[in-house]
């Protein structure tokens, strides 16, 4: 079972890639490296579900303030341009 949510992560983040290479504009651009980083967060969260790994919600947690603080930044820098 943690294989399939790991591969259908991965798909999800490829998606995500393929979105922020072809962007038209700026938000497009941030929202797809919000959703990809939520599917790390994902990612990381479903493989230390698997037995015989450490415990690693510090990481989880680190990695999604980190996206949250980075998305709030970048959509105030959006605001202010005017874009």
């Amino acid at each position: 079972m943690n294989t399939a949510a790991l591969v259908i992560t991965s798909l999800a983040g490829l998606l995500f890639i393929a979105r922020l290479l072809r962007g038209p504009a700026l938000p497009d651009r941030v929202i797809s490296v919000d959703g990809f980083v939520s599917t790390i967060v994902i990612g990381v969260t479903v493989a230390s579900a698997r037995p015989g790994t450490g415990v690693i919600e510090s990481t989880v947690l680190v990695v999604a303030l980190g996206g949250f603080v980075g998305t709030a930044v970048l959509a105030r820098f959006i605001e202010r341009r005017g874009g």
